[in-house]
């Protein structure tokens, strides 16, 4: 059963190759960790063979909806930690994630003139620039103090840097344990 062998580790390649694109989406804010437990699932359901030893299986998968939770908690909580220990208001925050989210996607194609990196760098500088300006104007909204405001969105700023940060770290480990897993 060779061919059934090429076949596994054909797939497994392309489930890592997708797993490493879908992991580069965190540079964007996007759900990328989420997309590597929907591609490991959907690699268990239509590759691995029904009661084998070896390969991945729903613990793994298990494990890494469990790291991508995590990743998850641990960006957010950088975030609102960042803008809450500047006295950040409700409405603050969640325009710094909407601003994330908007600088993330301008910055990506807006993009450094830097082959390959110059998306990821320019989504990772919009996505902070827009967590301080979402902060800012939240604030600015709210109490109309400049001072405060941008006080508030450094640290929304320097929140989300943090969190991206944490939530990529994450995403090489459910990487890493991909690939243990699967080969």
């Amino acid at each position: 059963m060779p061919e059934i062998e090429l076949a596994y580790y054909l797939w497994a390649v392309l489930l890592l190759c997708s797993a490493f694109m879908a992991w580069s989406l965190n540079f964007f804010a996007l759900p990328g960790n989420w997309i590597i437990v929907g591609l490991a699932a959907a690699f268990v359901v239509m590759v691995t063979p029904q009661g084998a030893a070896t390969g991945l299986t729903w613990q793994a998968v298990g494990l890494l909806g469990a790291l991508a939770l995590g990743g998850e908690l641990l960006e957010t909580a950088a975030g609102a930690f960042g803008a809450a220990k500047q006295g950040a208001s409700k409405r603050a925050m969640a325009l710094a994630i909407a601003g994330t989210i908007a600088g993330s996607l301008m910055g990506a194609v807006g993009g450094l003139p830097i082959p390959v990196a110059g998306p990821i760098v320019g989504a990772l500088v919009g996505g902070a620039a827009g967590a301080f300006a979402g902060a800012y104007i939240g604030e600015m909204w709210k109490h109309g103090r400049p001072d405060h405001s941008v006080s508030v969105g450094w640290g929304a700023l320097v929140g989300r840097l943090l969190g991206t940060a944490g939530k990529l770290l994450v995403g090489l480990v459910m990487l890493v344990s991909l690939a243990i897993h699967t080969l």
